[in-house]
């Protein structure tokens, strides 16, 4: 299966940013056809992304690198009929149409589920919104930082303390999530389609996702549970699932869930056996209770080495602990190369961020550099039937760039 369990798939990425496109570059990461059919000009405006205040500055298009690899390039104006007689016959022979567009914005431009379930009866219509399909809000747009971060409660709940300001989420926290989730439907619907032979509609949409990661705590507020205040770090209420400094400032987080097993380990492994024969922290109970006291001696614990020498400390002696980790570590981390959680692209050294799906005997395509606006308009629309006249007629109208 060296071409990909999805090899022969076709697959139309007719949407923008981040969580529609890239469910589309998993699928091609096994091996799917993927075109990506974006406006003239420009594109994609994610292609702009790396240009917005506060972000790293590169030589490389970072954003575009990591959700646009593997696919093709068509530029069709769709705002003309030519344009969207060229998608229509694109339709008609591809397998899965994706789109990020507000329902009145499919409406408008002729490519509701509607439009297009009739030219292929086997399509597997994928549509992603920020807030879903119905509703009032329905067409109103919307970012992870805003449908999912958000209106799920996470920019609240994960502040140090309720006195703190909101949390401010990164680029695409919550649309790869999304995207996952948006792949997952679009796989049920293919193994649907194996099944009865029909096509559906699926979709899915930020608010539900952003509810869905947060859903431990919002299914307590459904059934009524009562919520103790938040405090900041120093008074959290176990010392042993709390996060620490060390000597070099990097931090590391302690989550030692069979406390009464692993607590003389810790003790040991920190050379302070003498925690365990203290009676103020004799019980778990105990340690609870005066958790902020413990705390404040494991604050001055952790101080006294680096990060690496507590990492070699506490490993291979059955704690969980892990690394608190910055972007600077990433390069060079050994668990995510061996893993192919990170991977090169083809004929290049330069390393990017794998889909996180792996399968054994499917293999995954050599990631490939992502496409120009446009780049293969001419390839895709010959390759769909249509001679050189007609491209230049199509290209002459501005339906096609």
């Amino acid at each position: 299966m060296e071409k990909g369990i999805f090899d022969g798939l076709k697959v139309l990425d007719c949407a923008s940013f981040i969580a529609a496109p890239a469910a589309a570059t998993v699928l091609s990461d096994f091996g799917a056809d993927v075109i990506k059919i974006e406006p003239p000009g420009a594109g994609d405006p994610y292609r702009n992304l790396p240009n917005l205040p506060g972000y790293p500055a590169s030589e490389h298009n970072f954003a575009w690198m990591l959700e646009a690899r593997n696919k093709k390039s068509l530029a069709l104006d769709l705002t003309k009929p030519e344009a969207r007689e060229v998608l229509y016959k694109l339709v008609a022979e591809s397998d899965v149409f994706i789109t990020n567009m507000p329902p009145q914005v499919r409406e408008k431009l002729g490519i509701t589920y509607d439009h297009l379930a009739h030219l292929n009866d086997r399509l597997i219509y994928a549509s992603f919104t920020g807030y879903g399909e119905r509703g009032e809000e329905a067409n109103k747009p919307g970012f992870d930082s805003n449908a999912y971060w958000a209106r799920s409660g996470l920019m609240d709940l994960v502040r140090a303390d309720e006195d703190t300001t909101p949390a401010r989420s990164v680029a695409g926290m919550g649309d790869h999530p999304c995207a996952m989730a948006f792949y997952g439907a679009i796989v049920t619907a293919l193994f649907k389609r194996e099944k009865t032979g029909k096509g559906s509609h699926v979709a899915t949409n930020l608010m539900a996702n952003g509810i869905w990661a947060n859903g431990v705590l919002a299914q307590a507020k459904l059934v009524g549970a009562k919520f103790k205040k938040r405090k900041p770090r120093e008074e959290a209420l176990n010392a042993v699932t709390n996060h620490y400094k060390c000597k070099d400032g990097r931090w590391i987080i302690l989550s030692l869930l069979n406390e009464d097993r692993q607590w003389p380990t810790l003790a040991r492994c920190m050379d302070r056996e003498d925690l365990v024969a203290d009676p103020r922290f004799a019980t778990k109970a105990d340690r609870h209770s005066r958790s902020v006291e413990l705390i404040k001696i494991f604050d001055e614990i952790f101080a006294t080495r680096d990060l690496a020498e507590w990492r070699k400390i506490l490993d291979g002696n059955g704690l969980v602990f892990g690394v608190v980790g910055i972007l600077d570590d990433i390069p060079n981390d050994k668990q995510m190369i061996e893993n192919e959680v990170l991977v090169r692209f083809e004929n290049d050294t330069m390393l990017t961020v794998n889909s996180p799906i792996f399968i054994d005997g499917a293999k995954k395509v050599q990631p490939r550099k992502p496409p120009e606006v446009g780049e293969h308009s001419d390839e895709i629309l010959r390759q769909a039937g249509y001679d050189e006249a007609t491209i230049q007629k199509l290209r002459a109208s501005g339906a096609v760039a």
